[in-house]
């Protein structure tokens, strides 16, 4: 093979030829998997121990319990609120894990899930950043910018093959 040759190699279909699709994989399953655990220990305790470090709050830092964030937060936690906040972990949990899941088979499909979810947080990630300018939400964003670019360069290089 000519080293000079400027056409790109075709795209391999080979799961294991693609170790950034594993990468953001792993961290996609990661995601999923601590989701699914938050799900299931809401489920588990319950309002009764939420409630209970509102209070402490409310009381440690002399809130007012019934205005702003902590009058709706102790509107919502109640035993509908969790069901609904733990069955929407579940299926963020889920969501991630089948994700994780196609793009460790580097599943077109998936690459396209990846690169859509990660895109919807840059604004979110961005604004943070600019508001706070802390190195956290700096990485953020740089994680997020990665990943999408690592999924459009696949997501394009696919295109490229089939047409």
């Amino acid at each position: 093979m000519d080293t000079n040759d400027p056409t790109p190699a075709p795209y391999n279909p080979d799961p294991h030829a693609h170790p950034g699709l594993h990468a953001i994989a792993m961290i996609g399953m990661a995601k999923g998997a601590l989701a699914l655990l938050a799900a299931s220990g809401l489920e588990i305790m319950g309002p009764a121990p939420l409630q209970r470090a509102l209070h402490a709050l409310i009381q440690h830092f002399q809130l007012d319990p019934t205005s702003g964030i902590t009058g709706w937060l102790a509107s919502v936690i109640n035993p509908t609120g969790i069901h609904i906040a733990a069955g929407i972990a579940a299926l963020y949990g889920l969501l991630h894990l089948v994700e994780g899941w196609g793009l460790w088979r580097a599943k077109a499909w998936a690459s396209w899930l990846g690169c859509v979810s990660a895109a919807i947080y840059l604004p979110f990630d961005i604004t943070a950043f600019v508001r706070h300018r802390h190195w956290l939400e700096a990485v953020a964003v740089a994680i997020n910018l990665l990943i999408v670019w690592v999924l459009a360069r696949d997501i394009l290089k696919r295109r490229k093959v089939a047409g």
